[in-house]
């Protein structure tokens, strides 16, 4: 048991860093033994990367030389990963530490020098001529770097001559400015107050506690959060929808510079991404909004609410599911839950796992969350902030383990320029392993309870993850269409196109205030757009694939899935796997599997 751990499972102080017991940290020695053997390395980088400059103006004059170019930037490249690895995982175990703060500066520094000795590279290999490049990936010697080399060539449509790319460069940081204003006004000027909780007593009220406000109990306290909350929203409403209007204007006017059709088809673009498949998923998730209006009215039901708001749409419906799972224990479930994909992958996770892949538990300075990040040859480290009573956790733990087993058959199967995987691929094996992870605690329980809980938490889970962040897509393509089309973007604008979409989803029978209308100016994602629609078809696909994994199905091709790295586009990446997003079927069959539990919850609690 952890110093910080009490008998009773309650948490005592956080610790600082230096009291954390070692075995409970993750072991970064497998990057560098010590702080001096990282700086040993940074030096080299600095004395090696100049070596670039040899082939400026020389990138196609041969195969031989593109790829000569090309291996001495990859060797460079596995020190920078590696290099920024090592400096991100300690700021993330201490921010603190000025030591960390100064090596992750200083390593950033570092990598603006280098990517402008760099420049040139990929300008002079889109200046190829067609023929010329073509015999170029004929040539053996040029074999593990045609997918590489094919990539970088789909852009070059839409790469402009020298000036105009120095032109849009030295414009980017005003171009996107934007982002920053709306960090600084909604994190930093933006003031909320305070709120009296259900007994009363007044708790300060910010951007990251109002979620916590919306799981209480009582409804008034949920509803005076959400008023205050929305009320520091109205006080700048034309200040945040000036900022938004100007990041979709930015969005296409890099578009149309780079030639794209549209701001969409740019986003879509580095995927190879049909807008059909951001079509599809916005219209088949419309044709099943009844199954979600139908949870809502049980929701309104089994809360005793008169009416139901956004704001009472959170709180947990089964209250009060007490846990004690220590960590091996959550280990235990995860590695459970996972069996069906093979002894290799449960034995190599519950290595990494009880070993020291895993960053456990908090301490002062750490980062909060959770996250997975490897670099090539290493272990895929997981940093967690594992609370035993939080039962949730153990579904963050599976879901980080998805990251990691993902990029650990990645490392094993492909190339160094090929391993990495797009972020439309990344959420599908890691909201896999929560699927798997659902099935296996139901098929355990015996208690209805938390039968009903786990049935809620999945629920909740395709909600927020395909309902919601749809709505969102769909805001995201009507705003940038109407930009396109000339039409005016202004708060009163912003707000009837959120309200058509907030009736459309929420449905007839839901409560809406009209402040959160005002919920379109709030959202991060927003100000980097055509992003969210990748967390919907994600967790589609993960359904399905676990569908398929727990119906008997061939778990080599979910395997070959993850090996797959980037060494594919995405739609055929998972097409090999078995789920075609570029059709309906996937989101349709999540979607079934939701209106499936809304009717098993009714069963249990209705």
């Amino acid at each position: 048991m952890n110093f910080y751990e009490k008998d009773d499972g309650g948490t005592g102080v956080v610790p600082t860093r230096d009291q954390v017991p070692v075995g409970d940290t993750w072991d970064l020695t497998q990057l560098y033994a010590t702080p001096a053997d990282w700086q040993a390395a940074f030096e080299k980088v600095q004395r090696d990367y100049a070596g670039l400059a040899q082939w400026k103006g020389r990138v196609g004059e041969s195969a031989a030389t593109l790829r000569a170019v090309l291996e001495f930037d990859k060797e460079l490249s596995l020190l920078i990963e590696r290099l920024g690895h090592y400096a991100s995982l300690l700021t993330s175990g201490d921010s603190s530490n000025a030591e960390h703060l100064a090596r992750e500066a200083k390593f950033e520094n570092l990598l603006t020098r280098i990517g402008e000795a760099s420049a040139f590279v990929a300008p002079e290999i889109q200046a190829i001529e067609d023929a010329i490049f073509d015999a170029f990936l004929k040539e053996p010697l040029l074999a593990e770097w045609v997918i590489t080399l094919r990539k970088q060539r789909r852009y070059q449509p839409h790469t402009l001559t020298a000036n105009e790319e120095r032109l849009l460069a030295l414009g980017s940081s005003a171009l996107r400015g934007h982002g920053e204003t709306f960090s600084q006004l909604t994190d930093v000027d933006m003031v909320f107050g305070k709120v009296a909780d259900e007994n009363g007593v007044e708790r300060e009220l910010t951007q990251s506690s109002y979620s916590s406000f919306l799981v209480k109990r009582d409804g008034a306290t949920r509803r005076r959060a959400f008023q205050a909350f929305y009320a520091e929203f109205d006080a700048h409403k034309f200040t945040v929808a000036s900022t938004l209007a100007n990041s979709i204007k930015a969005d296409v006017f890099t578009a149309r510079a780079r030639n794209y059709p549209s701001a969409r088809e740019a986003a879509l673009f580095s995927d190879d991404m049909p807008v059909s498949v951001y079509d599809n998923l916005i219209s088949t998730v419309r044709a099943n909004l009844p199954a979600l209006h139908r949870y809502y009215a049980l929701r309104r039901r089994l809360l005793k609410l008169d009416e139901i708001h956004q704001y009472d749409t959170y709180v947990p419906i089964v209250d009060n599911i007490e846990t004690d799972i220590p960590w091996d224990a959550a280990c235990d479930k995860v590695l459970a839950a996972l069996a069906p994909l093979g002894r290799e992958y449960t034995t190599t996770l519950g290595a990494g796992l009880r070993g020291r892949w895993c960053d456990r538990y908090e301490n002062k300075g750490k980062r909060s969350g959770a996250f997975s990040s490897s670099s090539f040859g290493n272990p895929p480290f997981i940093l967690m902030n594992y609370k035993r009573d939080v039962f949730a956790e153990v579904y963050t733990l599976a879901h980080e383990a998805g990251h990691s087993m993902h990029t650990w058959y990645a490392q094993r199967a492909q190339p160094f320029q090929d391993y990495n995987y797009p972020i439309f691929l990344a959420e599908v094996a890691s909201t896999f392993n929560e699927e798997l992870l659902t099935h296996h605690l139901l098929a355990e329980t015996t208690d209805p309870r938390m039968r009903a809980y786990l049935i809620n938490r999945q629920i909740d889970d395709i909600r927020g993850t395909i309902y919601r962040q749809t709505m969102f897509a769909e805001f995201e393509k009507l705003t940038h269409a109407m930009e396109e089309a000339g039409e005016p973007l202004t708060l009163e604008s912003f707000r009837a196109t959120y309200r058509g979409l907030l009736a459309a989803y929420f449905g007839p029978d839901f409560a809406i205030d009209s402040k959160l209308e005002l919920e379109c100016l709030r959202i991060p994602h927003f100000y980097r757009a055509f992003y969210v629609y990748k967390y919907a078809t994600g967790l589609s696909a993960a359904v399905a694939l676990a569908q398929q994994v727990l119906g008997g199905g061939d778990v080599e091709r979910y395997l070959g899935f993850l090996r797959s790295g980037g060494a594919k586009m995405p739609l055929p990446t998972l097409a090999e796997a078995g789920v075609d997003m570029a059709q309906p079927a996937p989101i349709a069959a999540a979607l079934a599997v939701f209106a499936q539990r809304v009717e098993e919850l009714e069963a249990l609690l209705g």
